[in-house]
């Protein structure tokens, strides 16, 4: 048994393997092999070959055969007829000398009753058709050809490929198809003679290119257009001939026997009949070009009428869709379709649906670039498409359509543009560096009354720059690059009605060169518009009212610095002053009122209901970006002006310790030879120490300017506020990525980024103010502790005569002491075991505001400048004080003598008195008693001391970064680089602050710079 079964075995284990075998030889080259095929198109096969669009290769036709005309296929030479055919080859056989000629359909050979045609074939004379085959079909053996009866009643003539004869055109004379001179034949068409002249002038003007062309497309069907609607009314060549109206930019000159001069002629014929639809401008049989040319018409039409219509953005009357029809004609005058305006009809961009949808949603600020190849556009548009454009206005079976008034910019009266300059608007701003004034001139010219109206459109024309033929490269084409439709709202509607839309078409000549290189930008854009003079009306009144008080409130300003410095008199520094002051005041003023306006639209039209306001156009936003750079330039100038007073301002720290009598130190040795003692020197550690942290803060601030970047940031990039400044009604924060994405509105954006950096600006203020200061620390009041403990006062005078003062004096007496003794005198301190640390028995006031009198501040001034004489040539320096240190630190401790000794009352003639301040001169920040015999101290509780360091100045600081960062986001639209460049720019002038501050302490105070960590 085994023997028996192991032969079939072995057979299949050795099929096996056999197959085996050749698969891994069969896909051993698939898996190495390389596919390529040479590149061959139709034009490069000879003429003895076609293009076989299986192989996608050139092969040889058989014998006798040639290129077929379309080059995909072989035909029989002249003279040879086709015998078989198996639908992949065919075969030819030469025609016989007694049949010379070959059957129309190529299959069979007959004899010729006359000539034959460069193609072998046979050819009748005109007016005559050809015969090959008899009622049944069969081929006879000579052809012949029968002449067409033109006379009546038959009245018939060839078709078009001469095959059989049919009644000749209704334009003929009734009793004959032939057209006899004096009647013209013009495309088929006979018209009596006189109808129209024959001297028509077919050029298609470019007047971008400043030349003309002489149309191939004109040159064959304007008469025939023209006369043919003239004389026969016919509908179609009507429509042609306004089509090339349309295709000459609808312009008039001074030659009445181009397109638009023709049809004009044929409109005004029409006079005395009835109008269409009851239109006046819409003359019977013709279609409608023009509204007319009466002065103000376009105003009339624009401005004067509602559209039945109420738009709506929420609620249970939303409505928000636009809906527009057009009627669509081709070139020849045929009327196509009703069509809905979307998609690729008008808008010539490859965007998605979605996308394309949007532009027809009510208040979305739709506007779509891009550009096309110009070979594209010959392809896809080989003749232009016309539209007569319609807004929808529903009503069921009493469907109603509105008509949309067309503006082309590019038609021409008498070779001027007539639709070109439209509202003129021109402001000048002086805006001088001090903001002496600020003039706004508004002028405005409205040119609405010289519109000339129009209907029909076209979006891309290669047809009428051919001048050849109509089947040549056209020498130029022309492209609608804008196509803008506008709304305008009703003035003062609650119920979101808007005013007949405007379609604007801007189209652009385009001289053909090298069709695969050359495109064209189209824009399609859908805007939304209402009057804004109320508006800014408003914003300039508030803008006038708020700077008259900003100049009364800085004369109130540089009335009070007069009085700080002493100076009655008024020179060009106390101008000077005013101006910083005003800029200041001014730059608040712009401040308050662009983001006032800002946030009044952002909530106005994005809460909206009922469509009752629109944004300005980004054209009518210049004057607010204005407001926004005035503010911001204003706001820089006292910026730079408290900055720099921060880095020039007099301290000085008063030390009240005094030398212990318990350890001496022998200074040097008397005349005697004995040694001389003297007590042990106070330690200026204590000096350097607070020194050290008022340096330390002047910088600091209420907010936490890296917190506030970031949280602004958040707001705006992560959660999706910005979305918020879209030029759309929807106060959406995400949208979808398949979804248009229109343009932001500056003023929306603006008032967005301001509203948003404030708001968070002042919580955190609020925060620092309220919990951080109260629970965590608050180095301002730290630093009057410090000096308590360090025995140091602090004298700062911000102006000559007006500063601010900060009793250190220690209640301990010393605060040189150790660690044991420090502790026991804070125990004590807290105990209430001794006295209070105020400047007056029994109170705990430490912080005045101090008006000096001019007999101490001139005193303070000639120690001063002893201290600083270090300046001037040593050669004039008494040789005793050669030593510049000893000198310095004797005027030093005349300073530090002369000040203590003021706080102590020791001068009668400068003592001082110490009062509260009114609080009306707490809010006008002026003092109303001038120290004339005595100086003033006023109780100062607010610390008010900070006035000298960016901690006082935090809404000044707030609102110059909001603008910095608003500027620079209005001109790069990106909140991330505005982010950074304001954070650039803080830590700019936080350095410069911490450098120039530094190099004044260092001055002032005789602290060396290298002690100041």
């Amino acid at each position: 048994m085994a023997t028996g079964t192991l032969p079939p075995v072995v057979n299949r284990y050795k099929v096996h393997l056999t197959l085996l075998l050749f698969l891994l030889i069969y896909i051993g080259p698939l898996n190495c092999q390389q596919f390529v095929i040479p590149f061959k198109a139709p034009s490069d096969c000879s003429a003895e070959e076609f293009f076989d669009i299986s192989s996608l290769s050139c092969v040889s036709c058989g014998s006798n055969q040639r290129r077929s005309t379309t080059g995909l296929s072989c035909i029989c030479k002249t003279g040879y007829q086709t015998l078989t055919t198996d639908k992949a080859s065919i075969t030819c056989q030469q025609c016989p000398t007694d049949s010379p000629a070959v059957t129309t359909g190529g299959f069979g050979c007959i004899r010729c009753p006359g000539s034959l045609s460069d193609e072998g074939k046979c050819q009748c004379p005109p007016g005559n058709v050809l015969v090959e085959r008899d009622v049944n079909g069969n081929l006879l053996e000579e052809a012949s050809c029968v002449t067409c009866n033109g006379n009546s009643p038959a009245l018939s003539v060839p078709n078009h490929s001469g095959e059989r004869c049919e009644r000749c055109q209704a334009s003929f004379i009734n009793t004959s198809c032939l057209c006899n001179p004096p009647n013209v034949l013009a495309e088929g068409l006979c018209f009596p003679p006189g109808s129209l002249s024959t001297n028509v002038n077919p050029s298609v003007n470019y007047a971008e290119l400043k030349f003309s062309v002489q149309s191939a497309w004109f040159i064959k069907n304007l008469y025939s257009s023209s006369a043919a609607c003239l004389v026969f009314s016919n509908l179609t060549a009507c429509q042609a001939l306004g089509n090339m109206c349309v295709m000459n930019m609808h312009s008039f000159s001074g030659i009445s026997t181009d397109a638009c001069g023709l049809f004009n002629t044929i409109f005004r014929s029409r006079a005395a009949l009835s109008s269409t639809q009851d239109i006046s401008y819409w003359r019977v049989n013709l279609p409608w070009l023009y509204y007319g040319d009466e002065p103000g018409l376009a105003s009339r039409v624009l401005q004067t009428d509602p559209v039945p219509i109420r738009f709506s953005f929420r609620g249970k009357n939303k409505n928000t869709d636009i809906k527009l029809l057009a009627a669509v004609y081709n070139v020849r005058g045929e009327f196509l379709r009703w069509e809905q305006v979307g998609g690729r009809n008008l808008q010539l961009c490859p965007e998605t649906t979605t996308k394309q949808a949007a532009a027809f949603s009510f208040g979305t600020a739709y506007q779509e670039s891009c550009d096309l190849s110009v070979a594209e556009l010959l392809g896809t548009h080989p003749e232009p498409i016309f539209y007569d454009v319609f807004m929808d206005l529903g009503g069921g079976e009493n469907r109603k359509l509105l008509p949309l008034p067309t503006l082309v910019y590019n038609q021409q009266y008498n070779g001027r543009f007539i639709n070109q300059g439209g509202v003129l608007f021109v402001s000048v701003c002086v805006c001088v560096c001090l903001c002496v004034a600020l003039i706004y001139l508004f002028f405005c010219t409205e040119s609405m009354k010289n519109w000339y109206l129009s209907r029909r459109m076209f979006v891309v024309d290669t047809l009428s720059g051919r001048e050849k033929s109509t089947d040549s490269l056209p020498k130029v084409i022309r492209v609608a690059s804008s196509v803008k439709i506008r709304f305008q709202l009703v003035p003062r509607t609650q119920e979101g009605q808007v005013f007949t839309p405007l379609m604007t078409v801007t189209y652009k000549d385009i001289p053909i060169t090298d069709i695969n290189t050359q495109t064209v930008t189209t824009t399609f854009a859908v805007e939304y518009e209402m009057d804004q003079n109320e508006a800014r009306i408003k914003t300039d009144t508030a803008l006038g009212v708020m700077g008259g008080v900003a100049v009364l409130y800085s004369l109130l300003k540089t009335v009070s610095w007069k009085r700080r410095i002493a100076s009655p008199l008024i020179d060009v520094e106390t101008m000077l002053k005013f101006f910083l002051f005003y800029a200041g005041d001014l730059a608040n003023v712009f401040f308050a009122v662009t983001v006032g306006t800002g946030l009044y639209w952002l909530i106005l039209y994005k809460a909206q209901q009922f469509v009752s306001v629109l944004l300005p156009l980004p054209a009518q936003e210049g004057q607010f970006v204005t407001y926004i750079g005035c503010a911001f330039a204003l706001k820089a100038v006292q910026f730079l002006h408290k900055l720099i007073l921060q880095v020039s301002i007099d301290v000085f720290f008063i030390d009240w310790e005094r030398p212990r009598s318990k350890a001496n130190r022998t200074v040097q040795v008397s005349a005697t030879g004995e040694p001389k003692r003297d007590p042990s020197p106070v330690s200026i550690w204590r000096t350097y120490f607070v020194a050290n942290e008022w340096n330390e803060i002047q910088t600091i601030r209420k907010i936490s300017p890296t917190f506030q970047i970031m949280a602004v940031l958040f707001f705006l990039e992560v959660l999706g506020f910005s979305n918020l400044a879209l030029r759309d009604p929807w106060p959406t924060l995400q949208r979808s990525s398949q979804a248009y994405t229109p343009s932001y509105s500056l003023m929306l954006r603006y008032g967005l980024a301001a509203t948003l950096w404030l708001c968070i600006g002042l919580l955190q203020v609020i925060f620092f103010t309220v919990f951080h200061e109260h629970f965590v620390e608050d180095k301002i009041r730290q630093f009057v502790d410090l000096c308590s403990i360090s025995n140091i006062s602090v004298l700062l005078l911000s102006h000559r005569c007006f500063g601010y003062y900060i009793h250190g004096r220690s209640v301990h007496g010393h605060a040189d002491t150790n660690m044991e003794e420090m502790n026991n005198n804070l125990n004590r301190e807290s105990e209430s075991l001794c006295g209070q640390r105020g400047l007056l028995p029994n109170t705990e006031i430490q912080t005045f505001q101090v008006s000096l009198t001019n007999r101490l501040r001139s005193q303070y001034d000639r120690i001063q400048e002893q201290i600083n004489r270090r300046h001037g040539p040593s050669r004039l320096m008494d040789e005793c004080s050669a030593n510049q240190f000893e000198q310095r630190a004797r005027g030093y401790q005349t300073m530090n003598h002369f000040l203590g000794s003021i706080i102590d009352h020791a001068y009668p003639d400068m003592d001082y008195i110490v009062k509260d301040k009114l609080m009306f001169e707490r809010v006008i920040g002026m003092e109303f008693l001038e120290p004339t015999e005595k100086s003033i101290f006023y109780n100062d509780e607010a610390h008010s001391f900070s006035d000298v360091l960016f901690y006082g100045n935090e809404a000044t600081l707030l609102i110059f970064d909001t603008l910095f960062f608003c500027v620079v986001d209005l001109g790069s639209q990106s909140f991330v680089l505005a982010a950074v460049l304001t954070c650039v720019q803080q830590m700019i002038f936080r350095l410069i602050r911490n450098t120039l501050g530094r190099k004044n302490l260092v001055r002032k105070t005789l602290v060396d710079e290298r002690f100041l960590i």
